[in-house]
């Protein structure tokens, strides 16, 4: 019996650093979901479709579009296919992070925003059939915080990877 216990990895008080890197991944995805949510939501009281604050040829509006295709407009009307990749990329996210936790801090952030904005969308996507987008540069298609987030972790990983490529060089 004493060898069992020999043999049995100790517990201590403090947490694994996989369960700290997971607590930080799912926080910053929860808080890319609820912000978005959130703004959408608050939009959605105050514009109706098609509104824009302050006037909707100021070189930056606060405007009421709904985007039943992806990014940019494309694809518009291909909601069901457009939420099927959806759930089928936050899945593969959910697997990858799952089987290959990243051990490095910024790679979890970037990895927890890219999950963050596509449940953001999806939501949208699942609930309504298309998705709110709300930031409107006048030379640019609208998009919403979700959108933001899924660039800002795509740009990171892009960037990262880079840094550690050359580092390895």
């Amino acid at each position: 019996m004493e060898s069992l216990n020999a043999r049995a990895p100790e517990r201590t008080a403090e947490p694994s650093s996989d369960r700290i890197r997971l607590a930080r991944w799912v926080a910053i995805a929860a808080a890319v979901v609820g912000t978005d949510q959130v703004t959408k939501i608050l939009l959605r009281a105050n514009l109706a479709e098609g509104e824009a604050w302050p006037y909707p040829d100021a070189w930056f509006a606060i405007s009421h579009v709904e985007n039943s295709g992806a990014a940019f407009g494309m694809f518009q009307g291909a909601g069901i296919w457009l939420l099927a990749v959806t759930v089928l990329g936050v899945s593969g996210l959910l697997f990858y992070v799952y089987r290959y936790p990243p051990q490095h801090r910024l790679y979890v952030m970037a990895l927890a925003l890219i999950l963050g904005g596509a449940i953001g969308n999806l939501i949208d996507r699942a609930m309504k059939g298309s998705v709110t987008d709300f930031l409107d540069p006048r030379y640019y298609p609208a998009f919403n915080i979700a959108d933001s987030a899924i660039v800002i972790g795509v740009g990171a990983i892009i960037m990262l990877s880079f840094l550690e490529a050359r580092r390895q060089q």
